[in-house]
């Protein structure tokens, strides 16, 4: 399938070939920002390039024990229809007492700002920071689920999530590709969980994405859209917007139009694939729910004169209160670590990784700049490849800093610290210095018997010593693998790199 590749200013060319839902490189999506309404080359049609337009809806699970109008409880995966009151199992429809209530009109809050970063590599060595506007959030009722069994060609509804406090977040059409979108949901996760306000795991519905998408010409006014509905990963979420505005593109150059349409993404064909038309705004018929009072929010200069500060929310009051969010722990840890910025958002990103890395920090006297390397090299791809969590990690921080310490005490080799570490990971309840005796892995300190195999090594190398002596230096590292290789890692690199320049350049 030819795809259509696009820096991140949104101008997008037909220049590589991709499977279905195949996304570009970072560096495509991130690296152009100021390139928006750059002329680019023409696609196969001639046309002038194409410029993708995505916004987003986020419905983010509130922190509840209970639904928002019952006492019904909110209960991840229990069994359809356990937790449904009366009021929620109003008829006719899946919605509470007949019909969705939510802030539609009047929103909790308007004409927002959301910052988030992105890498513009696969190595996480550069990173753009871009802004997307939210036009508003308001609070409103889940709706119940469908579930659909083709094999008895039935729908059947499970009501448990019908009344569920949701908090949607509307973002504004700032972004341009699957990894922006994604980037942006990532940071307002974020900050969701550390307010507390959600709990915000995808994998458990609790924070949902519809993506809605278009393509048009610079110049032009904006594409038909289609909206992604009920997204719940944020890879899918980034390869269901870089597949739907490859579709669009195709569809458009080969002659056909777009549907004003809802679509769902198949994860395993790597597709989007219609749902039904979209529903014109004239038919939601919204009206006033007379049962409910407005909800009123003040600030401190607007709340009034002799009024119970209990009874009320004051909005200055809360952000008094507020921890550092997810931009100033970011910012902390670079201040305070020496880290580098790239390492503050790996740290972020992973639930538990921070944490984890401060309290070997703290339990080792080995540099944070050394410690974040083996915390992201070592303990974190670790993980990725058994896909565990940090909390599921078999060798726990006060473990790893055991062996940190075995090797900043030069006790062990890089390389027995690393075999050392591979032994950790079998879960067998050994320490670092156990496993160290056991397999005899400490580093000789007998500088005589290190000097006796550094010159059985010079003997055995007639033709590299005679290129170190001839001005060939970079040879010398052959010869200290080989002493290493002697030693079984045994050996202090830097102290046998000693020994044989003094054997061979003196």
């Amino acid at each position: 399938m030819v795809a259509a590749v696009r820096g991140c200013g949104g101008v997008w060319r037909r220049v590589w070939q991709c499977g279905a839902g195949g996304s570009a490189s970072l560096g495509q999506c991130a690296a152009a920002s100021s390139a928006r309404g750059a002329v680019a080359p023409a696609g196969k049609s001639g046309l002038a390039p194409w410029v993708p337009v995505v916004g987003l809806e986020i419905h983010a699970q509130i922190s509840s024990n209970s639904k928002l109008f019952s006492g019904s409880q909110v209960q991840f995966a229990a069994p359809p229809n356990s937790v449904v009151s009366f009021f929620d199992a109003s008829l006719p429809g899946t919605l509470p007492a007949g019909y969705q209530i939510t802030q539609q009109r009047v929103p909790i809050a308007v004409n927002g700002t959301l910052s988030y970063s992105l890498c513009t590599d696969h190595k996480m060595s550069q990173m753009v920071t871009k802004t997307v506007r939210i036009k508003q959030i308001q609070l409103e009722q889940d709706s119940g689920k469908s579930l659909h069994d083709d094999s008895r060609s039935q729908t059947l509804v499970d009501l448990n999530r019908a009344g569920v406090g949701l908090m949607e977040v509307v973002m504004e059409p700032d972004m341009c590709c699957g990894k922006e979108a994604a980037a942006a949901v990532r940071e307002l996760q974020l900050i969701l969980q550390t307010l507390g306000s959600s709990h915000a795991v995808m994998a458990e519905g609790q924070l949902r994405v519809d993506a809605n998408v278009s393509v048009h010409h610079p110049g032009e006014p904006y594409g038909v859209r289609t909206e992604v509905k009920n997204i719940n990963s944020l890879r899918f979420l980034a390869k269901a917007v870089d597949y739907e505005i490859q579709r669009q593109i195709e569809e458009l150059e080969n002659g056909g139009t777009i549907l004003n349409e809802t679509r769902a993404f198949d994860s395993k064909l790597g597709c989007t694939v219609p749902m039904r038309d979209k529903e014109g705004k004239q038919d939601y018929r919204f009206m006033p729910e007379p049962n409910l009072p407005p909800l009123i929010l003040y600030d401190t200069k607007s709340l009034p004169a002799n009024i119970n500060h209990q009874q009320v929310v004051n909005i200055d009051r809360i952000h008094e209160r507020l921890p550092d969010l997810p931009s100033v722990k970011r910012a902390k840890l670079v201040e305070q670590y020496g880290i580098l910025p790239e390492h503050s958002f790996t740290l972020l990103n992973e639930d538990g990784l921070t944490e984890f890395f401060e309290s070997v920090v703290k339990r080792t006297q080995m540099k944070p700049k050394k410690v974040i390397g083996w915390i992201l090299n070592d303990l974190l791809s670790y993980l990725n490849q058994h896909s565990l969590t940090v909390k599921e990690s078999p060798v726990n921080s006060s473990m790893l800093a055991d062996l940190l310490n075995l090797l900043e005490k030069k006790e062990i080799s890089s390389t027995a610290a690393k075999q050392v570490l591979g032994e950790l990971w079998k879960g067998e309840g050994k320490t670092p210095l156990e496993i160290v005796k056991e397999k005899k892995l400490e580093l000789i300190q007998d500088q005589e018997a290190l000097e006796q195999i550094c010159q059985a090594v010079i003997d055995g190398q007639k033709n590299e010593v005679m290129a170190i002596k001839a001005g060939n230096h970079k040879v010398l590292n052959k010869l200290i693998g080989l002493v290493q290789r002697k030693t079984q890692g045994r050996s202090n690199p830097v102290l046998v790199k000693q020994l044989l320049e003094k054997k061979l350049l003196d």
